[in-house]
């Protein structure tokens, strides 16, 4: 992933220049916005953070019953387990490791492996997207997704990607413990581990001189699935589209994304709301080119939960600094939690809006 806009700047730098009047203007990907904590289990009709201060105000159900389980220490194991196998980057022995590590830990679930070869700026490899299918009673499907390989070793052969990439995909497995083994009150709930999302060649992260557009040289396996399912109609029975990445920063901070669908950032923010985690949810406003970009294309409500300033002045992204001891149980549990709670408040709420 990376920031959107033509315009590239340092965190820091443009968090001085978003306050600026005169330059805020020219960075298209940027606004100052300040949360501002509210009581936990406040239920209100029109959530604190909105960007579209013009939209409806959302038709939220009643903040009833018990908080969701999520388990951030077996989620954090997880993680650990994945980042001993070294780098994971496409068509790697230790990709294929974290394949199979990912497969064994749903061992009795509906399972569909979404497998193709994708053609790259360096050659032709094997792309694997999976995707774990927990049925609801109610018509349309909830994803959430998160990739799970790591940089071609153009950039950075020391790369393990404990936070972008691994952190979210163990969440991913811990919500699949939560879910797994009843039918759901609710949207039948899918998991994607997407493949291939980092790009082939260097795309100005890190410090590498740009040799490839980022949307040109990526997003490979979630591209792919979207379009798939846009054939068969699977994507007019998503009902919303929710990407973890990089949430499992010990100083945890998710970023509002401008590319994301307002009124399902609304519905994230009114989740962790509801759990008293919202001094953790959108103190800072960025424009995210992700993993949900191909669904937003398609018209799917989607929102990218991401905490892109990973150690200051996002030091750690995409080097070799991006380790488990970075990380923390409780921020897992947290984003976690504030992922099932949405699910809930979809899951209830009499209507959804359109896009």
């Amino acid at each position: 992933m990376r920031m959107a806009g033509k315009l590239r700047i340092e965190l820091g730098q443009a968090r001085a220049l978003c306050c600026a009047p005169l330059l805020a203007i020219a960075l298209t990907g940027f606004a100052c916005d300040h949360a501002k904590d509210s009581a936990p289990n406040q239920t209100s009709q029109t959530p604190a953070h909105t960007v579209n201060a013009d939209s409806p105000p959302l038709n939220l159900p009643p903040d009833n019953g018990p908080p969701p389980k999520f388990d951030g220490d077996r989620a954090m194991q997880y993680v650990k387990d994945m980042v001993k196998f070294g780098p994971r980057p496409l068509g790697s022995a230790n990709h294929k490791k974290v394949e199979d590590y990912i497969l064994s830990r749903l061992k009795g679930d509906d399972v569909e492996n979404d497998i193709f070869t994708a053609d790259t700026p360096v050659g032709k490899f094997p792309v694997h997207n999976i995707i774990a299918k927990f049925p609801g009673n109610k018509d349309g499907i909830i994803v959430v997704a998160s990739h799970y390989d790591t940089n071609y070793p153009l950039r950075n052969t020391s790369y393990v990607g404990a936070n972008d990439g691994g952190s979210s995909s163990a969440l991913l497995l811990e919500l699949a413990n939560q879910l797994r083994g009843k039918t759901r009150d609710g949207y039948s709930v899918w998991l994607v581990w997407d493949d291939a999302e980092e790009a082939m060649k260097p795309d100005g992260s890190a410090g590498q001189p740009f040799e490839m557009d980022f949307l040109q040289d990526s997003l490979y396996g979630i591209t792919h699935l979207a379009e798939k399912w846009q054939a068969d109609g699977t994507v007019k029975k998503v009902k919303a589209f929710l990407l973890a990445d990089m949430i499992g920063d010990s100083d945890l901070n998710i970023d509002r994304d401008t590319n994301s669908t307002p009124w399902l950032e609304d519905v994230v923010y009114e989740a962790a709301t509801r759990l008293g985690y919202q001094s953790h949810f959108f103190s800072r406003t960025l424009g995210m080119e992700d993993d949900h970009l191909p669904f937003m294309k398609r018209g799917v409500p989607s929102a990218d939960l991401i905490d892109f300033d990973y150690g200051y002045n996002n030091v750690f992204w995409h080097t070799p600094q991006d380790t488990v001891d970075k990380l923390s149980a409780k921020s897992l549990e947290i984003t976690g939690t504030v992922i099932l709670e949405t699910i809930r408040i979809l899951d209830n709420m009499p209507q959804l809006p359109p896009k």
